[in-house]
């Protein structure tokens, strides 16, 4: 039988005893027979469910991605239901109370096409039949793309990679020939480095900054975080002879590439750093010391700042740093949270760096790490916006199964005030993240930092204190089950672990506040404003 078999409750009914034990879980049909001795719980709790509807007491007890691990050994069909019943109009909010649910076919309140399974808040507001200049049929079809890539190849094994604390290298190069890692890196950058079709097969030409937003969006569901930003420095500023070295491999997924700025002495003040590259003819002869960097532990190459010329920011450049180089070390930090990203320490003691692996000019690094940062913390804008849309989903899928003093979690107004609290600050900052990407989409190359510096620093403060928010709501509508790794709350869980790794990298919350007000006062001040 196959998966798309047609069954009705009445022939599921005859199949319950421990030789032929059928279940329905959400409108399809599992023959859980060969299951039974391996069920944690014990074949009698499955037994108990033979040839019904099992689907209350599998919420009550599961994590939904359970079902994808299990759907294609054990699914051999589908219920039917039959004809729905016509629906009267409907006019009110109060009307929907009276009336049954039609499907998806007959439903008035449906005009357009909903993506997903329409969990209220729980995706962009587009993706709910709501109008959108932003998006046209080629974002449907990298959203569809992506989201199938997500469902199949990463939701399932997230947890056990976090565990493991590392993701498969095969991994990446799934990603590379599915068209993703090409998708959030390689956005103005040359076609002939894309080693394969962007997602969706939408043409270099044709791919937007919206594109990408849906990539990263996408990705995010899964409820771990990751970076690519060590590679566009060079696709932006390398010579043809660094592109041609790097860029393939690293999209290729064979190849890594990791961006090292942040020292054991300083963070966010970019322009007091100490690795020094001493000029010795032919090559830098590089010393220092780098910490926090993502993904340095699995890096082949290392996009390193470091100290050329004078203090301050007019003396910092760029280096390709290859780790075969002698000289480079690196050790795995223990870190509170995204723990498959390879955090190092990296050390240079005494690394010989040809003078032809010098990303763009001499001295101009400053110049470049800030372009890289904006492109940065909008990652970290809409990575941390999905994070927290996914403890509203969560939250809303689990306060409608979970029972307290005899009603649904969902029908108590505490915490439809958490929900809605959690919300108003998602939509406000999805908002915000897309005229922020209209803007880059419009703004000639050269203005992006300049014009949109502000706004995406004060929008990245917005956005990590809105998850930590989000995820803090969640774990208390969760209770215990966020305390726990693994289960059903096993989202939250690593959530709330993650918040430190988005409220400070890319630069603090204090700095990005900071740095939001100054420069948006410089270029009105520029601008003419009166103040």
């Amino acid at each position: 039988m196959s998966g798309n078999t047609k069954f009705t409750v009445e022939e599921v009914a005859k199949h319950r005893i421990d030789t032929d034990c059928w279940i329905i879980i959400h409108g399809k049909v599992y023959d859980v027979t060969n299951f039974l001795q391996e069920h944690p719980g014990g074949k009698k709790v499955l037994l108990k469910a033979a040839g019904e509807d099992a689907s209350k007491s599998f919420d009550a007890f599961h994590n939904p991605s359970v079902l994808q691990t299990l759907a294609a050994k054990y699914e051999i069909g589908q219920i039917s239901h039959g004809t729905e019943n016509e629906q009267e109009e409907i006019t009110t909010t109060e009307e929907l109370d009276e009336q049954n649910q039609p499907s998806s076919e007959n439903n008035p309140l449906i005009m357009g096409e909903i993506f997903g399974d329409g969990c209220p808040y729980g995706d962009p507001m587009w993706y709910q039949d709501w109008h959108s200049p932003f998006y046209n049929d080629s974002h449907r079809a990298v959203r569809k793309f992506v989201r199938e890539f997500v469902e199949k190849e990463i939701m399932p094994n997230c947890y056990d990679w976090d565990e493991a604390k590392q993701i498969p290298k095969e991994m990446f190069v799934k990603a590379a020939k599915a068209g993703i890692l090409g998708a959030v890196v390689s956005f103005g950058g040359e076609g002939k480095y894309l080693p394969y079709p962007l997602p969706a097969d939408v043409p270099l030409d044709e791919w937007d900054p919206f594109h990408s937003v849906i990539v990263t969006d996408e990705l995010s569901r899964c409820g771990s975080g990751g970076a690519s930003i060590g590679l566009p420095p060079i696709l932006h500023f390398g010579s043809e002879f660094l592109k041609d070295k790097v860029v393939s491999d690293c999209l290729a997924g064979t190849k890594t590439i990791c961006l090292a700025i942040t020292e054991p002495s300083g963070g966010s003040d970019v322009a007091g750093l100490q690795t020094e590259a001493k000029d010795m003819g032919d090559h830098y002869l590089l010393n220092g010391e780098k910490k926090w960097i993502t993904n340095g532990v699995y890096a082949d190459y290392f996009c390193v700042a470091v100290r050329t010329g004078k203090p301050g920011f007019g003396g910092i450049s760029l280096l390709l740093v290859e780790r075969e180089m002698p000289g480079v070390s690196t050790r795995q930090m223990k870190c509170s949270g995204v723990w498959p990203s390879g955090t190092a320490y990296v050390t240079f003691e005494d690394v010989k760096v040809p003078k032809e692996n010098l990303i763009g000019k001499e001295n101009k690094g400053f110049k470049y790490i800030m372009w890289n940062f904006s492109s940065e913390r909008m990652g970290i804008v809409i990575q941390a916006n999905r994070f927290a849309r996914v403890c509203i989903e969560e939250s809303i899928k689990y306060a409608n199964k979970r029972v307290t003093f005899g009603k649904k979690l969902i029908d108590h107004p505490v915490i439809r005030n958490k929900i809605a609290h959690m919300i108003r600050q998602v939509e406000a900052t999805h908002a915000w993240m897309e005229i922020l990407t209209y803007q880059a989409n419009k703004l000639p190359p050269q203005l992006l930092p300049i014009r949109l510096g502000g706004p995406i620093a004060l929008c990245k403060a917005q956005s990590t204190q809105t998850f930590e928010y989000c995820a803090r709501e969640a774990a208390q509508i969760f209770g215990g089950l966020s305390y726990t790794r693994g289960g059903q709350g096993e989202k939250i869980e690593r959530l709330y672990r993650e918040v430190r790794a988005y409220a400070i990298p890319g630069g603090s919350e204090e700095i990005m506040l900071d740095l939001g007000v100054r420069q948006s006062l410089k270029v009105g001040a520029y601008m003419g404003a009166k103040m």
